[in-house]
């Protein structure tokens, strides 16, 4: 507990330390305005302070037109110049804001790229990700709020410097009188703060579903099944539940709020009592002139205002570098699995499972158990069994998606830990059941962030039966894919983009090649098709082929039959499909009608 509070206690200081020298590096001109501008609003309220007792001493007193004039002039036009140039730097200021905000956005969304997939799916990783988020954009201000809150606490300091020495020389116990009230609001401020960070923790979770009723539920790709099931009352009723939730804790922030802010204008009022009575005394005493008494009344509202304009601005700095925190937090969340360094050698690779047994986290279900399993170089392997036997686990230890629990996963003798994660990584091409693809061109889609020549780009989507349909699209590969960004853009037919993820796993051109069910949606037989023509296209490559029906097993070297977590039987088509009350027998004599 100790140590959450020290945490807690140096958040500020790692927020800024964090933030700061990559602005600075990147947005110098940022920092060099916020110093003009510092400064100019520094000396923008001294103007009036010390010109307004001079103005009214003359009107009292000498009624020199000549001085009246030069002290109106200096108040108008040396007023409307720092006006005028503090407002330049504002704007130029506001530009970088959205400069920064996409850099660090871009920042963030990089990182959770690279995230480890198992953090994909955990839920602590994911709310992390909501808060950061959240706390940049909606509650933080991002770098460019924290930084105007540095600036203006500056230029607050320095306006309050200026006007103690003012009072302490006319008006000493003015000081007093104001900062005994200001300790007052800051002990309220402080409260209205914590309550507000504390309702930031308590939206964090409700905005991720939020996010997903408002946003993910009106893809036109539910359109179909909303439609269909008449789904959209449910919807409805689910956003309504949760908005009720999330006005419940909006009350409940509101009603904490209240009478602190009640409070807060209590004691102003207070405030502002007992400094008119104060300077009246001494104007009546004779102690002070009118002009100081007007100058004083500036003086005490000016630290007032910076004052106040300080301690909100730490107490804001605090609250917005919680927030902004969760960032930083996100941007050094530790990986789920181990990446060693050891390079992968360019040989002829084989993979074996030892003993490998799997419960995905959080929870006490063994997906897998005492898997052993050698894959040689070159091999092509099917792997099957019903749905739920561990087929796409294995594919995922297989990638390190997911480490294993007991056992290990060697490459050439070796356990993968050990391994480069990246270049291991490299080794495999897969096209999974749930694969994706972007709404940009054919092309983005196949190589992604790598370049090929034109001819073998052409030569792969010939391979892949692509052909006869980029030519008749007036862009070709050119042509954007669904309509999120272009009007023109294509809806491929299921089949089509299936064909095109096997292309863009064939354009990696890595030496394992893993097909995990993509064309459970089509018929057997279409299915049967592309896993023939796919393996043809792999050549003497590593495959691994998984599906709950047998497409791939009789061209395959050998077969791997998993159920309930385990390798039951293993062997070649042949070899299983006559093994007396086999599971393999059973499944291929249930949907031998589609292979003859």
């Amino acid at each position: 507990m100790a140590k959450e509070k020290k945490e807690t206690g140096n958040v500020a200081g790692k927020t800024l330390l964090y933030f700061m020298p990559i602005a600075w590096r990147h947005y110098k001109g940022f920092f060099f305005c916020g110093a003009v501008n510092i400064i100019l609003k520094a000396i923008q309220p001294f103007v009036s302070i010390m010109m307004t007792p001079l103005i009214l001493d003359e009107l009292l007193g000498g009624r020199n037109i000549q001085k009246l004039l030069t002290y109106v002039a200096v108040i108008a036009i040396g007023g409307t110049f720092l006006s005028l140039m503090a407002s330049i730097t504002d704007v130029i200021m506001e530009k970088y804001s959205e400069k920064m905000e996409n850099f660090f956005t871009e920042k963030m969304s990089r990182r959770v790229m690279e995230l480890d997939f198992q953090l994909t799916e955990d839920k602590k990783a994911l709310d992390q990700i909501e808060k950061a988020r959240t706390g940049m954009d909606w509650y933080s201000g991002g770098v460019y709020g924290i930084s105007m809150q540095v600036f203006q606490m500056i230029s607050n300091t320095l306006k309050i410097a200026g006007v103690i020495l003012l009072i302490i020389m006319n008006a000493p116990a003015l000081f007093a009188i104001t900062a005994f009230l200001l300790l007052i609001n800051t002990f309220i401020n402080s409260r209205k703060n914590a309550i507000e960070i504390e309702s930031f923790n308590r939206l964090s979770k409700l905005n991720r579903i939020f996010g997903y009723l408002g946003w993910d539920l009106v893809d036109f790709r539910y359109g179909k099944d909303i439609r269909l099931y008449d789904a959209k009352d449910m919807m409805v009723e689910k956003w309504n539940c949760y908005n009720q939730e999330s006005l419940s804790n909006w009350k409940w922030q509101a009603d904490r709020l209240l009478p602190l802010n009640a409070a807060g204008t209590v004691f102003d009022a207070v405030k502002d009592f007992c400094t008119y009575l104060y300077l009246g005394i001494l104007v009546i005493m004779g102690k002070i002139t009118i002009g100081t008494f007007s100058q004083m009344l500036t003086a005490g509202a000016t630290l007032n205002s910076a004052m106040q304009g300080l301690i909100m601005n730490i107490q804001e700095l605090i609250k917005r570098t919680n927030y902004a925190y969760e960032y930083v937090k996100f941007m050094g969340y530790p990986p789920a699995i181990k990446k060693g360094s050891r390079p992968v050698k360019d040989v002829p690779h084989t993979i074996e499972f030892k003993n490998v047994s799997f419960t995905y986290p959080n929870t006490d279900v063994k997906v897998l158990e005492d898997v052993n399993i050698i894959i040689h170089p070159g091999e092509h392997l099917s792997v099957v069994g019903l749905n739920g036997a561990g087929k796409t686990t294995f594919i995922k230890l297989l990638c390190r998606l997911y480490d294993t629990d007991k056992g290990e996963i060697l490459l050439d003798g070796i356990n993968i830990k050990e391994y480069d994660y990246s270049e291991y990584m490299g080794l495999f091409s897969p096209v999974f059941q749930d694969f994706n693809l972007l709404a940009f061109s054919v092309k983005d889609n196949i190589v992604l962030d790598r370049t090929c020549p034109e001819k073998d780009l052409h030569t792969l989507i010939e391979q892949v039966g692509l052909k006869d349909k980029m030519d008749t699209l007036e862009k070709g590969m050119d042509t954007m894919l669904f309509k999120f960004f272009d009007e023109n853009g294509i809806e491929p037919s299921g089949g089509e983009q299936q064909k095109i993820a096997i292309a863009r796993s064939l354009f990696k051109k890595a030496p394992v090649v893993i097909l995990d069910e993509p064309t459970a949606a089509l018929d057997p037989v279409a299915e049967y098709d592309i896993y023939r023509q796919f393996d043809t296209l792999v050549g003497e490559k590593t495959a691994v082929y998984i599906s709950h029906r047998l497409s791939s097993c009789k061209f395959c070297d050998c077969i791997a039959v998993f159920s309930e977590g385990r390798i039951k039987e293993y062997g070649t088509h042949d070899e299983l499909v006559l093994k007396p009350n086999g599971i393999y027998a059973e499944m291929f004599a249930a949907q031998a009608q589609y292979y003859h």
